[in-house]
């Protein structure tokens, strides 16, 4: 189980976010410190979200990312979402070095462009799927659409998508614990691998998320919960290493 420690980008610095809303952030400091910080800790991949880049549709935090991808200079596999509306902008993050490019938004908006993404760059592209009560959110999680996810992450299924991250956007930032049953649900119905994000709040979550990846869960995204001490993020992927071996 792949533990993946969350850099949100704003304004050039480190921040954590309530739910989404960009007026309520914590800030945490620079973000090429917080990369070494968690690499030394033994995180496997980062995940990276450029916020003002998704509410913006278009990159807004490129000196951080780059200060990011010199710091671990390719000693750790780095994805990165938000506001990567066109494939121009996928090829200037892969040009970067950047690992993986999570598309969000545009994959349910326009999936001519998703499609389009994964043949240009196969093996880079992962969906981030937001949702709350089973619903599909995007635009920043400020609009709900009408669409399940199931149905919508089906979609995806034969078009080369690498991973999905799935987050329940109801718990993010909240410390309420990872929904679990949520994302087994999803897991159990799509033949690509689920990375599950959204309300992980302690070790219990882990565990819990360890007991179901045979499911097809490669891993979840460590957000608030690293950053506030609820949860010690190197004991945690030592934990998920011994539970799954």
């Amino acid at each position: 189980m792949l533990l993946i420690p969350a850099i949100d980008l704003k304004d050039g610095q480190c921040v954590r976010l309530k739910q989404g809303d960009m007026d309520q952030s914590t800030i945490f400091g620079d973000p090429a410190e917080m990369a070494r910080r968690w690499l030394d800790a033994g995180a496997r991949r980062l995940h990276l979200v450029d916020l003002n880049g998704a509410f913006a549709g278009q990159p807004k935090n490129l000196a951080a990312i780059k200060a990011i991808l010199k710091e671990v200079d390719g000693e750790i596999l780095v994805q990165l979402g938000g506001g990567i509306r066109d494939l121009d902008t996928i090829e200037r993050y892969v040009d970067l070095g950047m690992d993986y490019i999570i598309i969000g938004t545009a994959a349910v908006k326009n999936p001519g462009f998703l499609q389009d993404a994964c043949s240009a760059f196969g093996g880079h592209i992962i969906v981030g799927l937001d949702a709350k009560d089973s619903k599909v959110a995007i635009d920043g999680w400020s609009k709900l659409t009408g669409q399940d996810v199931i149905p919508t992450a089906k979609r995806f299924e034969d078009w080369g998508v690498e991973s999905i991250i799935y987050t329940d956007i109801g718990r993010d930032g909240m410390l309420s614990g990872i929904n679990i049953e949520a994302t087994v649900k999803l897991s159990q119905a799509v033949r690509i691998p689920i990375i599950a994000s959204g309300g992980l709040a302690g070790m219990a979550d882990i565990e819990a998320l360890c007991a179901v990846q045979d499911e097809g869960i490669e891993g979840v995204i460590c957000g608030r919960a690293i950053y506030s001490g609820d949860l010690d993020f190197a004991a945690a992927q030592e934990r998920a290493d011994a539970l799954t071996e």
